[in-house]
């Protein structure tokens, strides 16, 4: 069984239902170029989307659509960040305090990208919020890694020591990280009184379906801005009180509508919106929402997707991360570089892989809830993501480097040049990204 078929028998195996019916390609080699099997998990989790919304066609009694997994669009949406111009210019991905930083004893990450996430992050190397770059730089130098990543999870911020596979391996959050399937899926007890609206088409099987998008970044956007492809009507909400970063946003924000509220001031609109919402999708830490005042259980038969970096359990499970973070604490970033000077896969891609495969299991549960209008919460998180990868023993140790994307698979909506789907079937998006929080925070209102 080669790493692809693996990935989808993972899947299958973690949600209950059978993943058939799409064209396996071989690896394509250069765009996707890593030691660990990228291009396997990229193909396996888009592959996962395509035959999830064939299930749904099926349960409402269409026929389903022969998907194409085409590896170019597939490694162009991965690297959809790299093939991003905004009025001609490729977008800066890291801030300068986000990277790799050499220690007294080794290294660390950090990510700082949002400005609160810096400060915090200063914070926690006792310095100033307007310390220059160079004194921050000294002050990693002259700490311990294990001292950084322990001070920047106590202040918030977001750092970690970077780690061997086997370090990794022999920590308690790698344990729990590894624990239960890739999509986990659980049934709760809540059922629908009567049975959801569907507007369902071949090509559109989401047609109907109301998603509450409460996520950033790029794991759980990709995933609903997979929803939205298929049809879905995507409203993200955002806090105002929390900048947002053009680039990331204009890539991931496609297809759906996007309003600005303080829930925590006005918890009536978030429960008035859900009350409507056939889905939603967060990507808060663990009872963030509850510390909030804010509540899911107004909406029987709800399918509530939730993306978070460590997983729900273990002692990270409180944790913030991201993709690149993740990479280096797991061992990954020595993987693909050297103990001496890490690096990083070719991609995002434990973000996009883990975002496709959220979109797959919601779109399973949709699928169920035809059946049985019972509600289900379905879990990916990215260090489940990474777990995958490190297991799989289809290493390339021999690799060159990864190819750029190809730039032909874009399309452009004015000054801006975007990636286009990984779903072969689908040239481009119903919209770009709109302009940020310019929504009202309701569902608009349907004309038919």
């Amino acid at each position: 069984m080669n790493a692809h078929a693996r990935l989808v028998h993972e899947y299958e195996s973690g949600i209950g239902v059978p993943i058939s019916g799409i064209t396996h390609s071989p690896d394509p080699g250069s765009n996707l170029a890593a030691t660990l099997p990228v291009w396997a998990l990229a193909s396996g989790s888009v592959a996962a989307v395509a035959a999830a919304a064939n299930r749904l066609r099926d349960a409402h009694g269409l026929a389903p659509v022969p998907h194409r997994i085409d590896p170019e669009r597939i490694t162009a949406a991965f690297s959809s960040d790299r093939l991003l111009r905004a009025d001609g210019r490729q977008v800066p991905m890291f801030a300068d305090l986000s990277g790799f930083f050499p220690t007294f004893d080794g290294w660390v990450r950090t990510h700082a990208n949002y400005p609160h996430h810096r400060t915090r992050l200063l914070a926690a190397l006792g310095l100033p919020d307007d310390a220059p770059l160079d004194l921050a730089v000294a002050h990693i130098a002259m700490s311990r890694a294990a001292d950084i990543e322990d001070n920047a999870a106590m202040a918030g911020a977001i750092a970690v020591q970077v780690r061997t596979e086997e370090e990794w391996a022999a920590t308690p959050q790698a344990a729990a990280a590894a624990s239960g399937p890739l999509v986990a899926m659980q049934p709760r007890q809540d059922r629908a009184g009567a049975p959801f609206r569907s507007e369902a088409t071949p090509f559109q099987p989401l047609r109907g379906v109301r998603v509450l998008d409460m996520t950033r970044v790029i794991a759980g956007p990709v995933a609903t801005r997979t929803l939205a492809l298929l049809g879905a009507e995507v409203l993200r909400v955002d806090p105002p009180w929390l900048p947002e970063i053009p680039w990331q946003y204009a890539d991931t924000c496609q297809g759906k509508h996007s309003a600005m509220v303080d829930l925590r001031a006005h918890s009536a609109v978030f429960h008035d919106l859900l009350a409507s919402a056939d889905v939603l999708v967060t990507g808060y830490r663990p009872g963030a929402l509850e510390h909030a005042g804010l509540t899911t259980a107004v909406r029987p038969g709800l399918v509530h997707g939730r993306v978070s970096a460590w997983g729900e359990a273990g002692p990270w499970g409180g944790r913030r991360g991201f993709d690149s973070i993740v990479q280096a604490a797991t061992g990954i970033s020595i993987l693909e570089g050297a103990p001496s000077v890490p690096g990083a896969l070719p991609a995002q891609a434990l973000d996009h892989a883990s975002g496709y495969l959220l979109a797959a299991g919601v779109i399973d549960a949709l699928a169920a809830r035809t059946y049985d209008g019972i509600g289900r919460d379905v879990r990916v998180s990215l260090a489940r993501t990474a777990s995958w990868l490190l297991a799989n023993p289809d290493r390339g140790l021999s690799h060159g480097p990864a190819a750029a994307p190809n730039p032909e698979l874009t399309v452009s909506h004015g000054s801006l040049v975007t990636a286009t789907p990984a779903l072969a079937e689908y040239p481009d998006y119903a919209w770009p990204a709109p302009q940020y929080g310019a929504s009202a925070p309701a569902w608009p209102v349907r004309t038919r």
